[in-house]
C-alpha cells in the first residue's frame, strides 16, 4: 500500500467535506428558506441562479472524492495501473452524483443533468461484463 497516495485521497476526500460543509455554513445558509436547496434570490441573482451556484459548488466535492477513490485504488495496487473499469466507474459516479445534485438543485429545470446523467449512463455501459 502507498502512504503518498492513500494521504492524497484523504487529503481530496477531507478538503470535499470541507469545501461542502463551510459553502453551506458561510454562504447558503444565508439563502435557505427552511428548504434543502437554498433558492432566496441574492442580488444580482435570482433564486434559480442560487440554485445552480448550490449544484454546481457541490460538484467540485463530488468530483473531487471520484478522484479520491480513484487514488485510494491505485494505493491499494501500487504495482498495477489503473483498469478502465476502475476508471469508468469512477466517472459514472461522479457523473451520476453530479446529474442528480444539478437536477434537485434547479428542480429539473437546468439540462445541464441531463448530459451528465447521459455520460454516467455511457460510461457505466461501457464497462462490460468482468
Amino acid at each position: 500500500m502507498s502512504l503518498l497516495l492513500t494521504t492524497a485521497a484523504a487529503v481530496a476526500m477531507l478538503t470535499g467535506l470541507v469545501h461542502s460543509l463551510l459553502g453551506e455554513r458561510l454562504i447558503f445558509r444565508h439563502l435557505r428558506a427552511s428548504t434543502f436547496v437554498p433558492g432566496l434570490p441574492a442580488p444580482p441573482l435570482q433564486g434559480r441562479h442560487v440554485r445552480i451556484l448550490w449544484a454546481t459548488w457541490h460538484l467540485a466535492s463530488v468530483f473531487g472524492w471520484a478522484f479520491a477513490g480513484l487514488l485510494l485504488h491505485l494505493a491499494h495496487a501500487p504495482a498495477a495501473t489503473l483498469s478502465a473499469r476502475s476508471v469508468l466507474a469512477a466517472v459514472a459516479a461522479a457523473h451520476l452524483g453530479a446529474a442528480l445534485l444539478v437536477f434537485v438543485g434547479t428542480r429539473g429545470r437546468h439540462p445541464g443533468w441531463i448530459a451528465l446523467a447521459l455520460v454516467a449512463v455511457l460510461s457505466w455501459a461501457s464497462i462490460g461484463p468482468t
